[in-house]
């Protein structure tokens, strides 16, 4: 059985593998210099508009400080809800990066919202303080919810009335995309978002991510940015190649589709245990839900999973592009089993 701990536990999509082997041959040249990175930049473009600046990264920190030490200075500050990767589980990197200070807020969904965002203005001109300069949301957000295209340019609006600019951690972009029903640049750049992280690896590659650069005064230093924090690789076409195996024909979204799907089917299933309950919208890949405290260990030990507030005993349960309808059949009915 596979596990429904992360989307990051799946393989490798077997269009990716394919396309890391096509790209196997032969000499190129290197640090992006090649056909593969020059396609995956292009099809970068014509998906989110010509003027994107594309950079390869290996993995979602390194895409986040990345874009983020392109937006700022040491003493600037960066807004984020508490829940956030950047916050929760990237170590610190973020702050030893870029010498920023994080400002992170409460939300009841994951979402941030110029109200929320508010009282965190009030240091902006003040010498003694961080300043504020960017709000940083997660779309997918870390609890599964989705922010529509209202939220987001509501959003993008109050930050540039401000003087700030809005990163956007991607890492589950694809299936947020899904969710809406609308295309990349609606969902993006035409909301106003600054700069993006672009998921990859919990989406079938095997490794590297991308940061989207849509505001070009963002964009002067970016490549030097990203060779000074290390994510410059040598041989990027084995990137570069996985990238344009993912976006050629939409296999992202119909990956992204497929594990939307399977999630909502785990939703309907455990609904109908009446011990379990569910705590957030199912909007993309996600389940939330609590759980009685007798079952974590024996269903963990026969399906890994995580729980993500261990005091309430709320488990996050991930779908992914290989998840199977009959695994989650038989992950619910083990859940119902349990419980009885």
């Amino acid at each position: 059985m596979k596990s429904f701990a992360s989307d990051n536990y799946s393989g490798i999509h077997p269009d990716i593998l394919q396309a890391i082997t096509e790209a196997n041959q032969a000499h190129v040249s290197s640090y992006g210099n090649d056909p593969y990175t020059a396609k995956a930049e292009q099809l970068f473009q014509t998906i989110f508009g010509k003027e994107t600046e594309v950079l390869f990264v290996f993995n979602g920190t390194g895409a986040n400080i990345t874009a983020l030490q392109c937006a700022t200075q040491s003493f600037h500050s960066i807004l984020c809800s508490r829940t956030a990767h950047i916050n929760v589980d990237e170590c610190g990197a973020l702050m030893k990066a870029t010498g920023c200070q994080l400002h992170t807020i409460d939300t009841p969904d994951g979402k941030l919202t110029p109200e929320l965002l508010t009282p965190f203005l009030c240091d902006i001109g003040n010498i003694h303080h961080t300043q504020p300069r960017v709000i940083s949301i997660t779309q997918c957000t870390e609890v599964g919810t989705v922010y529509s295209r209202e939220e987001l340019t509501a959003l993008c609006d109050f930050a540039h009335q401000n003087g700030l600019y809005v990163h956007l951690d991607g890492a589950r972009i694809a299936n947020a995309l899904v969710s809406l029903g609308c295309n990349a640049k609606a969902a993006t750049v035409d909301c106003g978002i600054d700069i993006m992280s672009f998921g990859g690896t919990k989406n079938g590659l095997m490794i590297g991510e991308a940061v989207l650069i849509f505001n070009k005064s963002l964009a002067t230093n970016a490549q030097f940015v990203r060779k000074q924090l290390g994510q410059l690789f040598s041989k990027m076409r084995f990137i570069s190649a996985q990238f344009v195996a993912l976006l050629e024909n939409d296999l992202w979204l119909r990956m992204a589709s497929h594990s939307n799907a399977m999630a909502q089917l785990l939703a309907r299933e455990v609904s109908t245990i009446p011990q379990v309950k569910i705590t957030q919208k199912v909007d993309a890949n996600g389940v939330f839900a609590l759980i009685p405290q007798a079952i974590v260990e024996p269903l963990e030990k026969e399906f890994p999973f995580y729980l993500w507030d261990e005091q309430t005993c709320e488990a996050r349960w991930m779908c992914s592009f290989d998840t199977t309808e009959e695994e989650i059949i038989t992950f619910v009915d083990r859940i119902r089993v349990l419980c009885r």
